[in-house]
């Protein structure tokens, strides 16, 4: 008996405990969403995602601008064997080498796009020095030099990039603001999966304790032969069925409410509870408006039009890189030699260099101009893609705002119904109780009211679910009429 009474007493405490330890929190769809957005997994993805871009566009500008680069061979040592020729004796001899070297170049780089040349102007100091029977100490200078190279007809790639990273990074931002509304649209889910949940296990409560009470009233009307044993029958039956279906309900709810603590990132035994939001404002979104919104906004219209330009630079590149090819390098400048480090500075005399390359493809058995045709053909098949996926997108659109604005009226369709439900129901249970309806009405109008209180939560889950996927495929909100776009900050 003793270790009954302590085995109960652990199990209260624990119990206790639990129930302490266990979190409560009372939230609403836009808490929700503000959570989602906030501290979910999902969210956290998104903002790393858009960082990655960031950063890369970062890189583009930065390559835009002046480079300083230092290059340096602070010391390097070479002793061995090498053949010199002899004048006295007219004759190649093998003789040791000792020498020491040091370099070191200073150079500032700007690309210029228009053309896709690169300017540089730079500075370099060399000092040799020769060990054995021939020494001897040389510096080398270049104070300064100034040049230019360029490829004359060839592929321009900064041209290219002037193109496609600014529009490359203007989808990474709207990448991120639809990626957040995907992220609502998630959270509005689960949100109302949890709703659903809750509602049946509320409904499964409630119809579990009026069976139970339809059936001790059944049992005194049997008593005075007002209800025949098969019904009491009948309502026992009941009694068993509720049960059931509150312990499927109570599971149920369970698993919704753990989705959504997980999804938002909140610890797995949080005891959340949702407040169905009410019958949302009026709101007529125009399907023209909407389609011009998605087509200026969406990142999918922006990564098609990326892709056709990408599909178009590697036509241009292989179509230049099929011909033959010229550069040009240029720079003017001065430089010295002399044995002494302050005499390598003096007097510099004038160096001036101009070079001009040429490649000409003579004979390759048409590969380039196989690549050249793989790239134009590649080009046609990314722009019809393109636009079958933009009339794709176009549809989804029409299609979404079509069923948002009808959805309006099913709100309030459903709230009306379920209104009626549960006053048919508290009707026909008031009037079972005093003997002037049977079990089958009764029945009836428990289904009925069952079946209005999931259609007007699916009614909300489908007009909500609508909005927000209107928002992620415009980028605007209609209910304030900016565009998303517009308001983008995001706090680096």
């Amino acid at each position: 008996m003793k270790n009954n009474r302590l085995i109960f007493a652990l199990a209260f405490i624990i119990g206790v405990s639990s129930l302490q330890a266990q979190q409560r929190i009372t939230l609403d769809l836009q808490q929700t969403i503000a959570l989602a957005n906030d501290s979910s997994l999902e969210a956290f993805r998104t903002k790393n995602m858009y960082l990655a871009g960031y950063w890369e566009f970062r890189t583009y500008k930065a390559n835009r601008l002046p480079s300083l680069t230092l290059n340096m061979t602070p010391a390097q040592y070479n002793r061995d064997i090498t053949k010199r020729y002899d004048s006295e004796q007219d004759l190649d001899i093998y003789r040791s080498q000792q020498s020491f070297y040091a370099y070191g170049n200073l150079a500032i780089r700007q690309n210029f796009d228009l053309t896709g040349g690169t300017f540089y102007l730079d500075t370099e100091l060399g000092y040799m020095r020769s060990f054995g029977g021939n020494k001897y100490t040389q510096f080398t200078s270049v104070p300064v030099r100034l040049g230019y190279s360029q490829s004359l007809i060839g592929y321009n790639p900064f041209r290219w990039e002037r193109k496609i990273e600014p529009l490359k990074y203007e989808k990474v931002k709207k990448e991120y603001i639809y990626n957040a509304e995907q992220v609502s649209e998630k959270a509005t889910s689960y949100f109302f999966a949890l709703a659903m949940a809750q509602a049946e296990y509320d409904l499964a409560k409630e119809n579990a304790i009026s069976t139970d009470t339809l059936y001790r009233i059944g049992m005194q009307r049997l008593k005075i032969a007002a209800i025949s044993r098969a019904d009491l029958l009948t309502l026992k039956l009941d009694v068993v069925n509720a049960r059931n279906t509150l312990q499927n309900a109570t599971s149920a709810l369970k698993r919704a409410m753990f989705s959504l603590a997980s999804f938002l990132n909140m610890e797995k035994n949080t005891d959340i509870r949702v407040e169905l939001p009410g019958r949302p404002r009026r709101l007529d979104i125009p399907v023209d408006e909407a389609l011009l919104a998605a087509q200026t906004n969406n990142p999918e219209f922006l990564e098609l039009r990326q892709g056709v330009l990408e599909a178009e630079q590697n036509v241009d590149k292989t179509k230049k890189e099929s011909r033959f090819n010229a550069s040009i390098n240029a720079s003017v400048g001065f430089n010295q030699v002399a044995e002494k480090f302050g005499e390598a500075y003096r007097n510099p005399m004038q160096q001036e260099m101009v070079s001009v390359s040429v490649s000409i493809p003579l004979v390759d058995w048409g590969v380039r101009k196989g690549k050249y045709n793989m790239a134009k053909n590649t080009l046609n098949v990314v722009r019809t893609s393109a636009r079958q996926s933009e009339i794709n997108i176009e549809e989804e659109v029409i299609m979404t705002v079509s069923d948002f604005n009808v959805q309006q009226d099913l709100v309030a369709s459903a709230e009306e119904a379920l209104d009626l439900a549960i006053l048919a129901y508290n009707e026909t249970r008031q009037r079972f109780i005093i003997g002037k309806a049977d079990i089958s009405s009764l029945t009836l109008s428990l289904n009925r009211q069952q079946e209005a209180q999931r259609n007007y939560i699916s009614a909300l889950q489908d007009y909500w679910l609508n909005y927000y996927k209107i928002r992620k495929l415009t980028l605007h909100d209609f209910a304030s009429g900016f565009s998303l776009s517009e308001k983008f900050d995001y706090d680096q």
